[in-house]
């Protein structure tokens, strides 16, 4: 097999990781932002907790029934979201800093062997 064809493989191979690389990425975007707006739904619902009398009535949807719960209950359950959305948020962090840094690394190979690919071309 000749090199050119050897590097036409190799690009179309950078380019196919790259791409998938790029959709993971594009995911793991959208994970951080729906995990975004979950933890800010949460602090508002923690915050109106904190306005309600301690005597107050709190419902919670279950399926299609309104249950009545503990004030005490709920508000723990909510922080306890609200730290469970919190370790979410740092492990996609780190996933989306992985995955721009092998993204990064991917389009220089890519680069790198199109540069191959068109010094083979001119010679």
């Amino acid at each position: 097999m000749s090199a050119t064809a050897e590097l036409q493989r190799k690009l179309e191979a950078d380019s196919n990781a790259y791409q998938t690389l790029q959709k993971d990425y594009a995911k793991a975007v959208e994970s951080r932002q729906r995990l975004d707006s979950q933890l800010q739904e949460n602090k508002l619902v923690q915050d109106e907790f904190k306005l309600l009398k301690d005597d107050a009535n709190i419902y919670k949807l279950i399926g299609p029934v309104l249950t009545k719960q503990d004030k005490v209950e709920a508000v723990t359950n909510v922080d306890k979201r609200i730290d469970f959305i919190n370790a979410e948020i740092e492990r996609v962090e780190k996933q989306l800093k992985d995955l721009q840094e092998k993204t990064e690394k991917k389009r220089m190979e890519l680069v790198q062997t199109q540069t191959a690919l068109q010094q083979q071309a001119a010679a």
